[in-house]
């Protein structure tokens, strides 16, 4: 259960996220309708009714390749040429 609440979460939060920075453009171009609703004497009776419609437009992304000059650093090992004599406890 909470995977599904943490993912459901991380969705809102995109979509959020994308609306936010015009990376997706939601609009609605039919309203919604609600439906006739009559009770006889068998039930409840609906009729009519329409859902809302929407137009997405998502943004693109392009991924390419470019060269470029880049430095890169040069790393040198240089060993101690002075080394100390190690250190006894002799007396």
């Amino acid at each position: 259960m909470r995977p599904a609440i943490l993912i459901l979460i991380i969705a809102a939060l995109g979509l959020l996220i994308g609306i936010g920075t015009g990376f997706i453009d939601i609009n609605q171009i039919r309203g919604a309708e609600a439906p006739e609703i009559t009770t006889t004497h068998n039930g409840v009776v609906a009729k009519g009714g329409q859902t809302p419609a929407f137009d997405v437009e998502t943004g693109s992304v392009k991924v390419g390749t470019k060269s470029a000059t880049v430095k890169v650093p040069a790393v040198e090992v240089v060993p101690p040429t002075n080394q100390a004599a190690p250190v006894t406890n002799a007396q």
